[in-house]
């Protein structure tokens, strides 16, 4: 796995002060997308372990809140293996931390996937422009929602995080 940014202290990308991981790798290709630059899964940098160091490190903070996944897109299909072994990890050695992930697939297309049983917030769907509202809680455009997984599971409807 590649990924382009390790940003420290974010309050943008979930709730509370988080440690997110841009990685590289899109396949949905979004017109006006905020990061393009992430869409080349062979761009940025290698994540090997001094990239996962400085993310523990971060996590280890008491004061923040968990990890966000976005990018690129942390579902590329070449992401998938080493995202679920971070994502386990994360989950073991940080249990009272949240993980969010934003990617461009829909819920109905990757409930099933081993790694949602480690996500505890999923925003989901391609960034639409012509749908674009800079209002909206956690998310760029009306189409996607920010989805609370553990209730979606439990309920088997999707539960909204936040409208």
């Amino acid at each position: 796995m590649r990924y382009h940014n390790i940003t420290k202290d974010d309050m943008l990308n979930g709730d509370g002060l988080r440690v997110v991981l841009w990685v590289s790798g899109c396949s949905h290709c979004c017109r006006e997308c905020q990061n393009p630059i992430t869409w080349d899964p062979n761009g940025g940098l290698l994540f090997d372990g001094e990239a996962k160091q400085e993310l523990f490190t971060e996590l280890a903070k008491d004061y923040i809140s968990g990890i966000t996944f976005s990018g690129g897109d942390p579902l590329y299909f070449s992401n998938r293996p080493e995202l679920l072994r971070l994502a386990r990890e994360i989950k073991e050695r940080f249990p009272g931390k949240t993980i969010w992930m934003y990617t461009g697939f829909v819920w109905e297309a990757i409930k099933a996937l081993a790694i949602m049983e480690y996500v505890d917030v999923l925003v989901d769907g391609e960034f639409v422009a012509a749908q674009k509202d800079t209002q909206l809680c956690w998310r760029g455009s009306a189409n996607q929602r920010v989805i609370d997984v553990a209730a979606t599971r439990e309920g088997g409807e999707v539960a909204l995080h936040c409208e």
